[in-house]
């Protein structure tokens, strides 16, 4: 399938960063060959999982043209999105990639009515020409988000709940009617109680609307609930991606084993039962800059060449898998 046929193309990316002095500080590969595509006429919620500092973060800014790979290529709808230089491309870039940010309070400004941040992404992105013409538009999306221009005419960020932010955040990615949202941990923000209103919302947008959306996450349970595929990362590594289904069900790699051992045992086994929360510990940069599997020193299986060559990725059980019990 040639890249015109795929919405996104993620080809052996990589992230370097150099934490200290050039002599002696440290080489930390943030993301490290890192692959997988979208295909264009196929909706689906694709979700990047994984621990703090696991590298899903800096992948997603890739994602956004916010950050440049170091080695690799990202290609939306066929081209090379490093490769955008105007502000006329990169503006019609963002109309059709839109993100979700963590904490929905950050993007709007306390003193500033929120509808004003709607109008202005309408007309910024050529939807409407001024105010008035954009009212249908901004409308229409937060109606998608189960809210109106009615309810917040005239309200402050700090008026509102945080499920009430978090939905107009995406109500505004939605006015540019986007065919990719990147969606960083979009619920770690708001309580429980409404987060599974969130996730539905995500839901709605690849049924209802044909949105895509990369959902970057370390809720296992959420991921499970609402993904079509997922792709576990630790250490910069993607070390297991397939059918969430098959990878969070019957986990092939030691690692995704042990998130999957870190969530109750569903009972009975629905993706409604994975509905809790589970954290994970920050990773340490001597984790990164460790020779072969960057599991390998927690791993009951680990053999010899797993502390001294990286594994490769290994076709399994319909799914990739990065481990040498599957060479």
């Amino acid at each position: 399938m040639s890249a015109y046929n795929k919405l996104l193309e993620v080809q052996n990316v990589s992230r370097v960063f150099h934490i200290g002095g050039l002599i002696t500080g440290t080489r930390l590969v943030a993301v490290n060959d890192v692959s997988f595509s979208l295909e264009k006429d196929k909706p689906e919620i694709f979700t990047v999982a994984g621990e703090s500092g696991s590298g899903k973060t800096t992948l997603s800014r890739m994602l956004l043209r916010d950050l440049e790979p170091t080695s690799g290529t990202v290609h939306y709808e066929g081209r090379n999105v490093n490769s955008i230089r105007s502000q006329r491309e990169f503006a019609a870039f963002m109309k059709k990639v839109q993100p979700v940010f963590q904490n929905p309070f950050e993007t709007f400004n306390p003193l500033r009515r929120v509808e004003e941040y709607l109008f202005d992404t309408a007309v910024n992105f050529g939807i409407a020409k001024d105010r008035k013409s954009a009212e249908a538009a901004v409308d229409r999306a937060l109606h998608l988000v189960g809210l109106s221009l009615e309810e917040l005419s005239k309200r402050y960020a700090h008026e509102l709940s945080g499920g009430q932010i978090q939905r107009i955040s995406v109500a505004r990615s939605l006015i540019s009617q986007p065919s990719l949202i990147l969606a960083d941990e979009p619920v770690s923000m708001v309580d429980a109680s409404l987060r599974m209103t969130i996730v539905n919302l995500l839901r709605k947008l690849r049924d209802e609307e044909k949105v895509s959306v990369i959902y970057i996450t370390h809720d296992l349970a959420t991921a499970y609930y609402i993904s079509d595929r997922i792709a576990i990362m630790l250490r910069g590594y993607v070390v297991e991606m397939g059918p969430v289904e098959a990878v969070l069900g019957n986990p092939l790699h030691p690692y995704t084993k042990l998130l999957k051992e870190s969530v109750p045992a569903p009972e009975p086994v629905e993706k409604s039962a994975w509905a809790q929360r589970i954290g994970l510990s920050t990773t340490e940069i001597k984790e990164y800059s460790r020779k072969g599997c960057k599991f390998a020193a927690r791993c009951p299986k680990a053999m010899d060449k797993c502390m001294n060559a990286d594994p490769f990725d290994y076709k399994a059980e319909g799914r990739i898998v990065k481990c040498y019990l599957y060479e």
